[in-house]
């Protein structure tokens, strides 16, 4: 990996994965800057995360991706951007690469891509149309930005896929019965979010990374639902009463939920 140290700007600081970006940049002894809306939030819970950025030696930028003049100044300061903004805002990264291309100095972009690959999906609707086909013309328009980029993809994420082992929307383990999707033998990779970060960091200083795809797939960490649930079932020495359900139920149950279920199970 390169050892010179880049300036790195985080847009989506303060969301779910951003945090986890900006502790690796600051880590891994990048001069580090971060967009925040608010400098002086009133919510305790924000106030004390920017407050931990700036023990770590982070610079706190005031800006908004809907601000542009305050994007292209943030935008100047970095020699790196990776955003990590949430499903909401993707399409809406067009104004942070019209802003790179403005302010012309930016010798890497990371749009706020992870989780599956867009290019290589079979995710059907609502979710295609809603996450897939957004992201992937994030990706042309990256592309035709003529910044070099780079794509992270990382399978689940341990905070979405592992809580609820893997049962959709679920925040906890299931308590004597589990619900698998399919046969439950499809294969995915399950990612931590401080190694998301980490490895996002290093690709983004990285020339082998430039105009190409990172993915963070630990072997190990490649699992089916069944042997996700049996590892449960070791750990505790209990047993799930399986309940299967048949792909073109789960394919229904997609199509008729208010939130894209297939977005989450991708």
């Amino acid at each position: 990996m390169a050892s010179e140290k880049s300036k790195i700007l985080v847009v989506g600081a303060t969301g779910y994965l951003g945090r986890h970006v900006v502790v690796a940049s600051a880590r891994l002894g990048h001069p580090t800057f971060a967009l925040v809306r608010d400098m002086a939030p009133s919510d305790a819970a924000k106030a004390a995360l920017l407050k931990s950025f700036q023990d770590a030696g982070v610079t706190l930028v005031k800006g908004d991706l809907y601000d542009q003049a305050s994007l292209v100044g943030a935008v100047r300061l970095a020699d790196v951007v990776i955003s990590t903004v949430g499903a909401q805002q993707i399409a809406d990264q067009t104004r942070l690469i019209d802003a790179i291309k403005e302010a012309g100095n930016v010798k890497r972009f990371i749009p706020s891509e992870f989780g599956l690959d867009a290019d290589r999906s079979d995710a059907v609707e609502p979710a295609r149309s809603t996450f897939i086909i957004t992201k992937a013309a994030i990706r042309r328009a990256a592309e035709r930005a003529g910044v070099p980029y780079t794509l992270v993809w990382t399978g689940y994420f341990f905070g979405y896929g592992l809580p609820g082992i893997g049962q959709v929307l679920a925040r906890s383990p299931p308590a004597d019965k589990a619900v698998v999707l399919g046969g439950g033998d499809t294969r995915a990779s399950f990612a931590d979010e401080g190694d998301i970060g980490t490895y996002t960091v290093l690709a983004a200083g990285d020339p082998r990374a430039a105009n190409t795809t990172l993915y963070v797939r630990p072997p190990a960490n490649t699992l089916s639902h069944n042997e996700l649930l049996a590892l449960w079932e070791g750990k505790t020495g209990g047993a799930f009463e399986r309940v299967y359900i048949p792909e073109d139920a789960v394919l229904k149950q997609i199509q008729e939920a208010p939130t894209p279920l297939d977005s989450i199970l991708l």
